[in-house]
């Protein structure tokens, strides 16, 4: 009926739809809540203010066709 239809929708939006219950069983690092989103990504940017790219030389190239 109606009923258990609501029910089991509350149960399942409780059980799945929760992104901490995602980050306790591992299928997300971390939970960034709203009021700290714009101190965590100018955090990270500042992180990566220095950082130069290292590539690997390359053993082969394109031959021309």
């Amino acid at each position: 009926t109606a009923e258990a239809i609501v029910e089991r929708e509350a149960d399942y939006k409780a059980r799945f739809a929760n992104p901490f219950v995602a980050a306790s069983r591992g299928y997300i690092d971390d939970v960034i809540m709203p009021h700290s989103t714009r101190r965590r990504v100018a955090r990270a940017l500042k992180n990566l203010r220095g950082k130069e790219l290292s590539n690997p030389w390359k053993k082969h190239d394109n031959i021309p066709l």
